[in-house]
């Protein structure tokens, strides 16, 4: 192999394996000195921040969605703003606006942008459901171009930078649901369940007889960015890809070919292609974490449900009979094959190789 073939040619060395998986280790070991358990919720924030992405927390209230955010940005060396979502807040109270300012030994006036709290690397949106749409599309230029425009000028947010939103299922009143377009932009939906009984007794006990920890910042911008470009350039395999493809295009109820019977009674609108792109990127993501590196369809297969359950748009029959968007994938993992051929061709091909 030549010193001139680029990183996306080489399978990841162990060298930078074990830099990804240190990361890791590292925000894990100090995320647990203040969080109990919700180890899935962690390694799924994890993945999209190494991955590039965005994340939406979704869970009751009092499942520590905000604590857990919070305590990943302290953790890592990262500027962190708080965004709270409210019905008043306007588009300017997030990316910033222009204010005239005065020069006062010309007297002249110019104008002055005014960073808002977009302009930090870790942005929690809380309850991003209960502000208009117009402010939740001030996150849209941001989320996708990683800059705000403002006054016909572009300005440029840090990097890394990622948005990590939460939203509370339960109350729907003087709410406003996030629309598709914009679900779109995150990474990964992240269901925040409770806690286990052991973990809850933990969480009790920490807070009536324990003080706060402190967290260290073990994981600075050069590292993040570091693992970010081993993740980027982690090869995946044609049939890998391919797998992705057709689990994403199985979900549009429209489309040509097979499509499972569930997707045809009880979903209006599939994924786009964004969720073939999170699906291989969080798939290298998850593959690193793992520790060996190796992009495989049962890695696609381990991050399916937190990209596609908030892709899917589900009609009226899924509502009547209760058919929720994890039966469906759950169906899809089943239904889709995993070499690209269906029963009969599966059947003809094995026969040749009997006979061979």
């Amino acid at each position: 192999m030549s010193e001139n073939q680029s990183t996306s040619d080489r399978q990841p060395g162990e060298e930078m394996i074990a830099l990804v998986r240190e990361s890791y280790d590292l925000l894990k070991t100090e995320i647990r000195k203040v969080i109990v358990g919700q180890d899935e919720v962690v390694d799924q924030i994890l993945m999209c921040v190494f991955s590039r992405g965005h994340a939406m927390l979704v869970g009751v209230p009092g499942l520590a969605k905000t604590l857990v955010i919070s305590t990943i940005a302290d953790a890592m060396e990262l500027g962190f703003s708080r965004i709270q979502f409210t019905p008043d807040l306007m588009p300017s109270d997030i990316t910033g606006t222009e204010v005239i300012e005065e020069d006062k030994a010309t007297g002249q006036r110019s104008l002055r942008f005014v960073q808002g709290p977009i302009f930090a690397s870790v942005i929690l949106a809380d309850e991003i459901n209960r502000t208009p749409p117009k402010t939740q599309a001030a996150l849209l230029e941001a989320m996708q171009e990683r800059q705000v425009t403002a006054g016909g000028h572009r300005h440029v947010l840090p990097d890394p930078f990622f948005v990590l939103a939460t939203q509370n299922p339960l109350e729907q009143e003087g709410t406003y649901p996030l629309p598709e377009a914009q679900l779109d932009r995150f990474m990964f939906q992240i269901l925040v369940k409770y806690p286990t009984e052991a973990e809850e007794l933990e969480v009790i006990k920490r807070s009536a007889t324990k003080g706060e920890h402190a967290v260290e910042a073990m994981v600075d911008t050069d590292r993040i960015l570091e693992v970010q470009k081993i993740i980027k350039h982690t090869p995946v395999a044609e049939h890998v890809c391919k797998y992705a493809l057709r689990l994403v295009r199985a979900t549009r109820a429209n489309e040509l070919g097979s499509v499972p019977d569930m997707v045809r009674d009880y979903v209006s609108w599939g994924a786009g292609p964004r969720a073939s792109e999170a699906l291989v990127h969080a798939a290298k993501a998850h593959a690193m974490l793992v520790g060996d590196g190796l992009v495989t369809v049962e890695t696609i297969r381990a991050i399916a449900h937190p990209v596609l359950r908030h892709r899917l748009v589900l009609n009226f029959n899924a509502q009547a009979d209760q058919v929720t968007a994890e039966m469906i994938i759950d169906d899809l993992l089943q239904q889709v094959a995993i070499d690209g051929l269906d029963d009969r061709s599966r059947s003809a091909l094995q026969g040749v190789i009997e006979r061979e």
